[in-house]
């Protein structure tokens, strides 16, 4: 059975982390995606959590029937320079730790490179894994990664070459679907290239940046190097949904007893409980729908 998962981060100002299970449970989810937050852990810092958070997290998840599916943390794994590198490293492995506190098998994360030094955050890339695989290993984690807009990847074929070439069962790909155009709008040939390496799919929807001769949007002054997407809810954006769940279908992942799609809608938090439910109901439409 597919699982589906709340990604929580608007209520991130509101309802305490150890609050989340019962937010999830109220809002019809029976699955959890712990993301950063102030009491757990933010962008690019050590956790926050210790031993007596973690157990009083686990009894909460527990006593409200939610599991944790997994838990995203952002770190800089990919950076070019050693000092924020290494600073990743070492705030990773103590999220791996975390997680199997959790006795949550999957981490997702982004690769956090920059994309005008490319060769050098590749390079960065693989020494960080060098050092976190065994960690991974020992633990029994499994590292997904996203190619995040303005990382040194963004194409989601070269992304998954770059993950292939650590020639590891313990990393995997995560599909974001507001990041669709700017992998190169190609899950019908992407994701049965990735194949059961596929470890989570995220929902939301953003816009076509290239369309109207890439005047989808606008910033300026013209040809500034940003990237802008949103996190829109399902249909309120151009991805077609569709034929990214026909996909899934095809390729056998909506069958898998792993199955992770993660609802992970931003932007519009005063309607934050409205957009929840919605998501969730619209997940479980177009898995129907692409069974049948």
């Amino acid at each position: 059975m597919v699982r589906i998962a709340l990604d929580p981060t608007p209520y991130n100002e509101t309802v305490h982390l150890l609050d989340f299970p019962d937010l999830v449970a109220r809002l019809g989810y029976e699955y959890l995606q712990l993301t950063p937050n102030p009491d757990f852990g933010r962008h690019f810092h050590y956790p926050k959590v210790n031993d007596g958070m973690i157990a009083e997290l686990k009894k909460r998840a527990r006593d409200a029937g939610v599991t944790i599916t997994s838990i995203l943390p952002v770190q800089r794994i990919a950076w070019p320079d050693e000092p924020q590198r290494e600073a990743a490293v070492r705030n990773m492995r103590r999220y791996i730790e975390v997680a199997s506190q959790l006795e949550v098998p999957m981490v997702n994360t982004e690769f956090s490179g920059r994309p005008e030094r490319e060769e050098d955050s590749e390079a960065g890339f693989y020494r960080s894994m060098e050092q976190l695989v065994p960690v991974l290993e020992r633990e029994g984690i499994t590292l997904n990664i996203d190619p995040h807009p303005d990382d040194f990847v963004e194409d989601g074929l070269e992304a998954w070459r770059i993950i292939r070439g650590l020639n590891t069962s313990q990393v995997g790909f995560v599909y974001v679907a507001s990041h669709t155009f700017h992998y190169g709008d190609r899950a019908v040939t992407l994701l049965p290239e990735i194949g059961d390496s596929l470890g989570a799919v995220y929902t939301a929807d953003s816009f076509d940046h290239n369309r109207s001769h890439g005047l989808r949007y606008i910033s300026n002054p013209p040809g500034n190097a940003v990237r802008i997407h949103q996190h829109s809810a399902i249909g309120d954006g151009d991805v077609d949904w569709q034929e990214l769940f026909g996909v899934l279908q095809q390729t056998g992942y909506l069958d898998r007893e792993d199955a992770l799609i993660v609802s992970n809608v931003f932007g519009e938090d005063e309607r934050a409980d409205e957009i929840s439910v919605y998501q969730r109901e619209k997940v479980q439409q177009l898995i129907s729908e692409a069974r049948a």
